[in-house]
């Protein structure tokens, strides 16, 4: 094991605090809390239907909550006017989980969008780089000139990853990075996140049900169950837990330790 790097900065990156959102009678979040640091990988873990994805939608500004307060790199989310929510986002990567590629637009078109977009000082040449660049790091450079009707579920996963990327991102969001995947490409997937936080030291939330992607991905897992957190910690000091919510869990995604 490598020796701690003593100087490595610990610092906190979003700060989440008893936040609230309701749609209608709907109760989604209640009372939620988090702290995410500096490199760190939080899976949030829970059934569907429980709130994580409204959860992370709201720390990148696309929903507001009802109360509580989200901090993202030392800014209070919902006091930021429009202007500084666009620079906030640009430092936020989001991996929908539909991939969320353009049908119409080659792997290249996909990827050369966000920069044409939002880095509008980078010349034909340089955008040509970032993209053979980004494309290399997600294992996929042979897909460049294909439409994503051509991918397989996991390499559009990866272009969609690779597409938010390429803005350099200082924290990632993965919304159900593993879901419809099958075990293989899963596991795939799992390694990319890694490798996406060693080479490109972000920062991120992983939202999930998939307890494999969970103890492969996460630093520190916060389960979720009807809108709460109701334990924190590493995997297995989660799933050490006697709480037959937490133990249920397992049971039902059950895999081998």
């Amino acid at each position: 094991m490598e020796p701690e790097n003593k100087n490595e900065d610990h610092s906190l990156i979003i700060s989440i605090k008893d936040l609230y959102k309701s749609f209608g009678s709907n109760e989604v979040l209640c009372g939620v809390s988090l702290d995410v640091f500096n490199k760190e990988n939080v899976v949030v873990l829970g059934r569907s239907g429980t709130g994580k994805s409204v959860l992370i939608k709201i720390v990148c500004g696309l929903l507001k909550p009802d109360s509580g307060t989200v901090n993202v790199l030392g800014k209070e989310v919902e006091k930021l006017n429009d202007k500084e929510l666009r620079e906030l986002r640009l430092q936020v990567g989001f991996s929908f989980q539909s991939s969320a590629l353009y049908d119409s637009m080659t792997v290249r078109e996909n990827l050369a969008f966000p920069l044409v977009r939002n880095a509008r000082h980078l010349s034909r040449k340089e955008v040509k780089k970032e993209i053979e660049s980004v494309l290399n790091d997600v294992g996929l450079s042979q897909t460049i000139n294909q439409m994503p009707s051509e991918l397989s579920g996991g390499q559009r996963k990866r272009i969609g990853i690779a597409r938010t990327l390429i803005l350099r991102p200082k924290i990632m969001l993965y919304d159900e990075p593993t879901s419809g995947l099958d075990p293989i490409t899963s596991i795939e997937i799992n390694k990319l996140i890694n490798l996406v936080r060693h080479k490109f030291n972000t920062t991120s939330i992983i939202i999930t049900h998939d307890l494999t992607c969970a103890k492969s991905t996460g630093d520190k897992i916060a389960m979720m169950v009807d809108g709460k957190f109701i334990k924190q910690g590493t995997f297995d000091e989660v799933f050490s837990s006697n709480d037959e919510r937490i133990q249920n869990f397992y049971k039902y995604n059950f895999i081998n330790k």
